[in-house]
């Protein structure tokens, strides 16, 4: 609802909708209840009201952006150790110009441009997460019923509301059908309110607003339509909203641990700086200024480069391209904490409906007095025919049953069948639109239906009720009302005194009732889901107000309709695939349990035959026995929304972490309680959205296993670039810890004119974080998804990001860094342990450049060694194109460092040669070497 705005016009409401009749309002907004508003006017009234959207703080400038990039202690110590130094060279003018120093500043600026850039990166990603998964609003416009954004609504437009919406903006109810909303965010009204259409003969408090929805509240019951009166600011939640400026954003348990290692890691090397300074000026001769400025710069300048600082940023970059990836294959992160979890996950407890199947239903089957036929056709094009054995039906009783049937069935629904561009669409509930397009393979159409029978109330289904009823004019005969009721056969069989034959009706007995559910059991067994209907007929004056649940009595049965909702083609190999990476797939639906069952079967989630648990023997179960049930059983049938929440905690008791799917307002608590809760972004409400922690753009159970996927893929991805950002800072603290303590053993001795002598000067280990914290480490955190990663079982989410095993291998590789570099320098020096072989009279400046060059190589030839943590570092060589180019791009800037001569002067590097280069490159890859041969030992162990 955020967006950033100039302030709209304040929108005039001379007299409360609240006190006015609804024409009145209407007419004062210039709208029509039937049609809604234009498509022009809505664009005069967004530019003349703003969106609907509430006003956010003004984004802060870019030049306070990028100079925050230079706030930290150690960065804002490193320039004042710069500038010092500037003034030591101004006093003693040792050289043409201060290169130590501007070179630092440059390097400074380069960084705070790297972290300006990734910052602003990682804002646009989280920018376009947001965008995906902007709310809607369903609207009638132009006479059609459309979803539009939220941020689109003017005053005026008509809302269209069902249980579970979220309502958009401030609205006058219009027509409420067992309509209640709940305010407790607003009013803090604890149960819902019922809403009317009458005006308010008073001024009421908000509270007390009967025929007022408010932006921000939900729908908990019914459905309705209301007309938007304000927007955005204007609305109550606006006003409120007007008084808060802050926005807290917390850190996710994986950055606060980034953090954590951070400051462990950064503690301890600026502890080892100062003891290198100390060091220094302990055993070398640091007499002068400019010394003093050298060992300052070197040791502040350790410990910039050595304190990942970047972790956090190239943290929140990696999640936030990883979960880009994810909404391309239909799946919007909405928390970025989940994808933590995703690796973790053990598993998935999914609906049946349209998540594992196609949720486009299909009547296949219609059962009534006289026999059952079947039904061709498949999804919503209404075209098929009535068949029985396969030949068309002659029989004229069987045909008015299964007309009377299907005819009742569509009447009793709210779904409503489209045609665009020669293509069949519903809105609304699929089963509903199953009865609708079925009543119109008959002749049944809506057009004709509603003719006859002009609808005149409503009592809504509900998941516990599992029943719906309509009442409806006849007509024909003005003097009765019809009431035409659906539901599950087991909910309206009960309730049902008679049974429609042929023109007339029977007495529904005990052998007949059993009869009917063995057919109704047998279209279970044949995954069919069943739906039973029925009517009753009233006088006119027997129902003067809106019906009541008293109308769903003394029914007479129509018949009892089969659906099929077919698996979906890429579910079976998804769940195989989940079940390979160690993730359980679990239904949970509220369909009959042998259809359930069917299906489960089907799809390879439970072995034909297997049982399935139903909603009361849930309702039975202590705690301590539904623990052992879920550990043994993958289908749970005819279950309420309640028991989802029993099943998860059950699930996370034994120590699962349980992903959990939901749609309605009552699973809300669930998808809350489970360790992902992931909402159907189709057929979800959007009180399940907002407490669900992905959304599922397809509604698709592969999705859910593709989010695993990239999950697992997205967490390896920073433990690759974690190992090599920790393994190379590591690798240069101890070179230059060891270069420094053991300088006389290596030959590194202080030059004619030099008080200070170390292994690298302050502006080449600059140069080295620069290229490792940049196109390396953030294309090792792109690193395409290993083919493996899903025939491994799940994460243990107790297991640090940085284990004792990684932290082996980070020091294992810093320390055969430290070992080649200062190897190189010794080869390159005269004395020392190796007898030096290199040119004469190269001298100190080529040693450094050497060890320089060989430390840069090292850290690039680590990025493929810590790809894979047990794979050979040439396994999939060539799969992630983007570090070669972050590798070949760093190695170009290394050669341009030592041979052009304006970066010569600016890093005191000296040309090498050819032999130098090989010699460099053949120590370097001793990281690669050293790596595949632990590789080898674990595997073979």
């Amino acid at each position: 609802m955020a967006a950033r705005t100039d302030p709209p016009e304040v929108q005039p409401e001379p007299v409360p909708a609240y006190l006015r009749i609804a024409a009145d309002v209407l007419a004062d907004l210039g709208t029509d209840a039937r049609t809604g508003l234009p498509a022009g006017e809505v664009r005069q009234r967004l530019a003349r009201y703003g969106p609907n959207a509430l006003p956010v703080a003004p984004a802060v400038p870019a030049w306070r952006r990028f100079l925050a990039q230079f706030r930290d202690v150690l960065t804002v110590l490193l320039l004042v150790a710069t500038a010092v130094s500037f003034v030591a060279w101004s006093i003693e003018r040792d050289a043409p110009a201060p290169y130590e120093a501007l070179t630092i500043l440059a390097i400074v600026l380069l960084n705070g441009v790297l972290g300006f850039l990734q910052e602003r990166r990682a804002e646009q990603a989280l920018a376009a997460l947001e965008a995906m998964s902007a709310p809607v609003a369903r609207v009638r416009r132009d006479g059609e019923q459309r979803l539009v954004p939220t941020a689109d609504l003017v005053p005026g437009d008509i809302l269209l509301l069902e249980e579970g919406d979220t309502i958009a903006a401030d609205a006058r109810v219009l027509e409420p059908i067992a309509l209640r909303a709940a305010e407790a965010a607003l009013t803090g009204e604890s149960t819902p309110v019922s809403k009317t259409a009458a005006p308010i003969p008073g001024e009421a408090a908000l509270g007390d607003r009967r025929n007022m929805l408010f932006g921000g509240t939900s729908i908990a019951a019914g459905r309705g339509r209301a007309v938007v009166t304000a927007t955005g600011p204007s609305t109550e939640l606006g006003r409120i909203a007007a008084s808060l400026r802050e926005t807290e954003e917390t850190a996710t348990p994986l950055q606060r641990e980034l953090d954590r290692v951070g400051k462990l890691l950064g503690g301890a090397v600026i502890a080892i700086a100062v003891v290198i300074g100390a060091t220094i000026v302990a055993l070398q001769e640091v007499r002068s200024l400019a010394a003093m400025v050298d060992v300052l710069l070197l040791a502040v300048s350790l410990a910039v480069a050595a304190v990942p600082e970047g972790l956090t940023a190239i943290t929140t970059i990696v999640l936030s391209l990883g979960t880009q990836r994810m909404a391309r294959r239909n799946v919007i992160v909405r928390r970025l904490a989940s994808v933590e979890t995703l690796g973790s996950t053990t598993a998935i407890c999914s609906d049946k409906t349209g998540t594992l199947t196609r949720n486009e239903m299909t009547v296949r089957a219609v059962v009534t007095a006289s026999g059952a036929v079947e039904l061709t056709g498949v999804g919503y094009d209404p075209s098929g025919e009535v068949r029985r054995d396969g030949a068309p039906v002659d029989d004229a009783a069987l045909l008015e049953e299964v007309e009377r049937t299907l005819g009742a069935g569509a009447l009793a629904s709210n779904a409503v069948l489209l045609e665009r561009d020669g293509r069949w669409t519903i809105q609304g509930d699929p089963t509903e639109a199953a009865l609708v397009v079925a009543a119109r393979k008959v002749g049944r159409t809506a057009e004709r239906l509603d003719a006859r029978f002009p609808r005149v109330g409503e009592v809504p289904f509900t998941s516990e009720r599992k029943l719906m009823s309509t009442a409806h004019a006849d007509a024909e005969e003005a003097t009765r009302v019809v009431v035409f009721a659906k539901g599950a056969p087991d909910v309206l069989l009960p309730r049902c005194v008679e049974e429609r034959v042929g023109a007339g009706t029977r007495a529904l007995g005990p052998a007949r009732r059993e009869e009917i559910s063995r057919a109704v059991d047998a279209l279970g067994a044949a995954a069919l889901r069943t739906l039973a209907v029925a009517y009753r007929t009233l006088d006119r004056g027997a129902l003067p107000g809106a019906p009541t649940e008293d109308v769903e009595q003394g029914l007479v049965l129509l018949g009892v309709v089969g659906m099929i909702d077919p698996p979906r083609a890429e579910a079976r190999p998804a769940v195989a695939q989940a079940k390979g990476a160690g993730v359980r797939p679990i239904i949970i639906t509220g369909d009959h349990p042998l259809t359930a069952s069917a299906i489960a079967a089907e799809l390879g989630i439970a072995p034909k035959g297997a049982r399935a648990v139903v909603g009361t023997e849930l309702q039975r179960m202590d705690d301590a026995r539904l623990r052992v049930v879920v550990r043994e059983t993958s289908v749970f049938a005819r279950v309420a929304p309640d028991h989802k929440l029993r099943i998860v905690r059950a699930l996370q008791a034994n120590g699962e972490i349980a992903a959990m799917t939901g749609d309605g307002v009552n699973d809300a608590p669930a998808l809350k309680a489970a360790d992902i809760g992931v909402a159907m972004g189709i057929a979800g409400t959007d009180v399940a959205k907002g407490a669900a922690d992905m959304v599922l753009a397809d509604d698709n159970f592969a999705s859910i296993v593709a989010a695993v996927e990239e999950g697992r893929s997205i967490f390896a991805n920073i433990q690759r670039f974690l190992r090599y950002l920790l393994s190379s800072n590591i690798g240069e603290v101890l070179v230059m810890f060891l270069g420094v303590v053991l300088a006389p053993v290596i030959g590194l001795v202080p030059g004619p004119g030099s008080a200070v002598v170390v292994p690298l000067l302050a502006t080449q280990i600059l140069w080295i974080n620069l290229l490792t914290d940049a196109g390396p480490a953030l294309a090792l955190g792109v690193e395409p998804a290993d083919p493996d990663v899903m025939r491994r079982p799940p994460r243990d989410p107790r297991s640090s990001v940085v284990g004792t095993r990684a932290w082996i291998d980070i020091v294992l590789v810093g320390a055969v860094m430290a070992v080649g570099t200062l190897g190189v320098m010794d080869w390159a020096l005269p004395g020392g342990l190796i007898e030096g072989t290199a040119p004469a009279g190269r001298g100190l400046r080529y040693a450094q450049t050497m060890a320089f060059t060989t430390l840069v190589l090292f850290q690039l030839f680590n990025t493929f060694a810590v790809r894979f943590e047990a794979h050979s570092a040439f396994h999939r060589t060539f799969a992630n194109r983007w570090l070669w180019l972050a590798v070949l791009s760093s190695a170009a800037l290394q050669v341009a460092v030592v041979h052009l001569p304006f970066l010569q002067r600016a890093f005191r590097t000296v040309p090498l040669g050819a032999r130098d280069w090989l010699v460099c490159l053949a120590v370097a890859s001793a990281v690669l070497w050293v790596t595949e041969l632990k590789k080898r030992l674990v595997r073979a162990r």
